[in-house]
């Protein structure tokens, strides 16, 4: 057996193992997944804007007017008219002087987080931030303090690490596995007092928060305050790409300094264009973003009928958190074959013991749809041997290192990190045991 082969058995037997699953026809509330039809929860296409008439249209007029692709790096011969078009609509939407147009949200992250963070300066990072934060770090010559997840006084406390030394904050505005939202009010203001620049990612918020769908930032009355507001036009804007709105001196460094944006081809022609067409939907249309979120109310309190313990949060994401990589692949598949699909989220995109269902709702699911779903994810856990905790129970989270089956000591398996959406245990024989 190769090592590559050694490797996969572990990940399979860990259950950490994953594969795509093929989706036909366009990215709607319902689709075919694998071959079976079924209401889609965990996309985020979340104002259903990525099979819009309007879209698909744009992106095809482009085709024929521009071409398929950039041909080059935006330094050479990639940026093109309908680039510019978009940038200038971008920084009027997010006011700001300028906007950067870069292939992707990761590549966005990367590049603007190495551009600013340099050798001798620190950066300091959520706990939960994306993987395209992390890395942004990892790649960047500055040393990183990683604080505790929305937590300012430890952030607060961490700005001490600097030492006098240039420092970036990063930080997603949207998390985008727990749905919750970063205190960028106090974010802001301990870094304007402490003299650090501030990079919040809103790809799970452009289109979703704030006023005609401006974001966290906006909500928040910060406009303008952020050094760098990273957005992606591959969730609620539906096509594929990112930006990155800042002054136009800050363009000028990332256009110079960003190395993911220097030596990658520009985005394709008809992606922008369809990006562009969005755009003008959202802010025709604010209704659409209202509808999301009455979705997401309706979703949660669906879920709160059925008994499971559901926080509020402004956002469509709803992580139901069960514990360990098996109880979650168990639960999706369950839910899949009732007809719902809601993607098994592990580790390493979660910490260990945190394993989920990621429900993510879309403006264009039905309130009747939401509603079932609900009842259907309780008949999934019903029939996966899992259960909302009983009352008496809650506000008795066993930490996940000393987490235990039922049969040793009775307390449910759970996870304690972070905000605490969803409780769930294991329904087992005495002799059962399984590893959380």
């Amino acid at each position: 057996m190769s090592l590559l082969s050694e490797r996969l058995a572990e990940l399979r037997d860990r259950g950490l193992h994953r594969r795509t699953r093929l989706i036909s026809g366009p990215q709607g509330p319902r689709v075919i997944v694998d071959g079976r039809p079924a209401l889609l929860l965990c996309s985020n296409n979340y104002l259903g804007l990525a099979d819009h008439p309007r879209v698909r249209e744009a992106a095809a007029d482009a085709a024929m007017r521009w071409g398929v692709g950039a041909g080059a790096s935006r330094l050479v011969s990639g940026t093109m008219t309908v680039h510019r078009r978009l940038e200038d609509r971008l920084a009027e939407f997010e006011g700001t002087e300028s906007a950067l147009l870069f292939g992707s949200g990761y590549l966005a992250n990367t590049g603007v987080i190495a551009a600013l963070a340099q050798a001798g300066g620190v950066v300091l990072s959520d706990e939960l931030n994306h993987a395209s934060l992390i890395d942004g770090c990892k790649l960047a010559g500055a040393e990183t303090v990683v604080y505790k997840h929305a937590d300012l006084d430890h952030l607060e406390w961490a700005m001490g690490k600097a030492a006098g030394r240039p420092a970036v904050i990063v930080t997603d505005s949207v998390f985008s596995m727990d749905g919750d939202v970063a205190p960028l009010e106090g974010i802001v203001e301990i870094a304007q007092r402490l003299g650090a620049r501030t990079i919040v990612d809103e790809a799970h918020a452009t289109g979703v928060l704030g006023p005609g769908g401006r974001g966290a930032v906006a909500a928040a009355g910060l406009t303008g305050e952020v050094d760098v507001v990273v957005g992606t036009l591959g969730k609620a804007l539906g096509s594929y790409g990112a930006y990155a709105a800042c002054s136009a001196e800050m363009s000028d460094w990332l256009t110079n300094q960003a190395r993911t944006l220097i030596f990658s081809t520009a985005p394709p022609p008809p992606a922008i264009a369809a990006a562009m067409e969005a755009l003008a939907i959202i802010e025709e249309e604010p209704k659409r973003v209202e509808r999301l979120t009455a979705n997401s109310k309706v979703m949660r309190e669906a879920l709160r009928s059925e008994g499971f313990d559901i926080e509020d949060q402004p956002t469509p994401i709803i992580p139901l958190i069960v514990g360990s990589a098996a109880n979650a692949v168990d639960l999706c598949e369950e839910a899949l074959a009732r007809g719902l699909y809601a993607q098994a989220i592990r580790p390493p995109t979660v910490p260990e013991g945190t394993a989920r269902l990621r429900i993510s709702v879309m403006a264009t699911h039905t309130a009747a749809e939401l509603k079932a779903a609900a009842v259907t994810i309780t008949r999934a856990c019903e029939h996966s041997g899992l259960r909302a905790a009983r009352p008496e129970e809650r506000g008795r989270a066993v930490p996940v290192a000393e987490s235990r089956a039922p049969g040793d000591d009775g307390q449910p398996i759970r996870a304690s990190r972070g905000p605490k959406l969803f409780d769930l245990e294991v329904e087992a024989p005495s002799d059962f045991r399984r590893a959380a």
